[in-house]
Parts: C-alpha cells; structure tokens; sequence
C-alpha cells in the first residue's frame, strides 16, 4: 500500500483521510457505501437527496462517525440569497449528526453581491460548534485563488483533471500561505476523458477511469478526489486503480496530451 498516495491528513479539520472520497450523486446503491467503509473510505460528500448515501451514514455508530469525514453543503440560488441555516439544519436532521465536517456553499458563480455576507454565516456556522470546517465549491477559478490567498475558507472543492487543469496557475499558487482543504471532483471530465476525442487516432490510447483518478491524486495539492461510481463493479476498480500509486512520468505526459485533445472540443457546458 502507498500510504502517501492514497491516505493524507486534512489541514483544516487534522482529520486522517483515504484520498478517494464518495459521492453517491450516480447512485451506486447501499452496498456500494458499505464497500467504501470496508475498504478504508472515510471521506463523504453528500446532497440533500442522496438518499441511499445518507441512509448508511446516520445508522452509523458514533464510534465509527467520528473517524469519518463528511461534506455538504446548500446551493446558490443566483438569483436571491438562499437560507444557509435552514440547510444546514435539515443536513444535520437528515445525518442524524451534531456537526458537519465540511460545508460547502455550492456553486459560487463570481457575480454574486452577497459573497462577503455567505463567508460571515458560514463562519458563525463554525463558531457555533456546528460545522468543523466551511468554504464553497466554484468553478471560477480566479476568485477561488483569490479566496485561498487571503485565508477567507478553509476547505475549496473545484474541478481539475487532466482536460481542466487551469487550478495550476490560478489557484495552486495561492494555497500556501493558509493551506486550506482542497477536494476535487469530475476527475473523468463527466467521461470525456474515457473517449476517443475527434482527431485522436483510431489505435491511440485511451485513458481508464482509474488513470484519471491517479492523474488527480498525483497532484500534491489535491487533499481528496471524489469519485461518483454507478455501481458496486466501479466503486472498486477506482479502488483497485489508487492502490497502484501515482502516475509515472510517461503517463503523466499522456494524460495531458490526452487532456489537451478533449479540452479542444469543448462543449456548451464547459
């Protein structure tokens, strides 16, 4: 086992995590987060209707709940500020827990007003005992590298895989001086990483889903990479994949000119 690789400690909470972190957003089934507590996963994101994750994690015995990591968060309503307490309340009724790891406010966008105003509740969150860490989760790069440099969150969940890998000039950079959690989703760029781009060659190479995730993991600056398996047959052949350490250089170098390839033919909701 590489305990480098796959296991690392979460600054913001100093929580001992397993680097594959669960979402049930493809809904793989119970059996699929009682698989991922068998083989060490500690770390859980969650929805407000990820019934069958939410199901296995508030039956938990406290025992086993106080050595796992779990993140949720409530989702931008662009278009007026959305209740942050009552959220984060339903959460707590729906784990059946007194805390929260991590969370998130979800989708930030940038043209928010109301950014400073979500910071301050979510830190009164934390004050009240009731969320041990807080941040967002946003797709605007420059402003998540903003937030990082000055202190402002302690826990980030961005994209980055090997078609986005922009985080390494806008945000990276910025991450030392506060070290704050960095989670990691759509390692597999929602699949298109699993594809054969257009103009790929037809005997070229294609990227398994377990050398996304390991592209992902290989970045120091990545604390955790979620993984949202359809079913029990993929939840371990992402586990069997981060098992086999970091990428090496040779696949490194493949995975960005395989990334390069499947960024060039962006679509509309990229």
């Amino acid at each position: 086992m590489n305990q480098d690789f796959e296991r690392t400690t979460l600054p913001s909470l100093g929580r001992s995590i397993y680097r594959l972190g669960l979402s049930a957003s493809y809904r793989p089934g119970k059996e699929a987060v009682y698989k991922a507590l068998d083989a060490g996963v500690n770390f859980f994101f969650c929805y407000g209707i990820d019934w069958q994750m939410t199901r296995v994690l508030r039956e938990l015995p406290r025992s086993t709940r106080e050595n796992l990591v779990i993140a949720t968060g409530a989702y931008n309503l662009l278009w007026w500020y959305p209740n942050l307490r009552r959220t984060l309340e339903k959460r707590l009724r729906q784990l059946r827990t007194d805390y929260i790891d991590v969370f998130l406010f979800l989708g930030l966008m940038g043209k928010e007003t109301y950014i400073e105003r979500v910071l301050e509740e979510l830190h009164r969150f934390r004050e009240e005992g009731k969320v041990r860490a807080t941040g967002v989760s946003t797709h605007h790069r420059k402003l998540a590298g903003a937030l990082v440099a000055r202190g402002a969150i302690e826990a980030l969940m961005m994209r980055y895989n090997a078609a986005h890998r922009g985080a390494e000039q806008d945000i990276f950079p910025h991450l030392a001086a506060h070290n704050p959690t960095v989670i990691s989703y759509t390692a597999t760029r929602w699949r298109y990483l699993l594809r054969r781009p257009r103009g790929w060659p037809k005997d070229g190479r294609i990227p398994s889903p377990g050398m996304a995730y390991r592209f992902v993991l290989s970045n120091p600056h990545i604390h955790v990479c979620l993984t949202a398996p359809g079913n029990v047959r993929q939840l371990e052949e992402n586990l069997a994949a981060v098992r086999q350490g970091p990428l090496s250089e040779e696949e490194m170098q493949f995975m960005r000119e395989f990334g390069d390839a499947v960024h060039a033919r962006k679509k509309w909701f990229m």
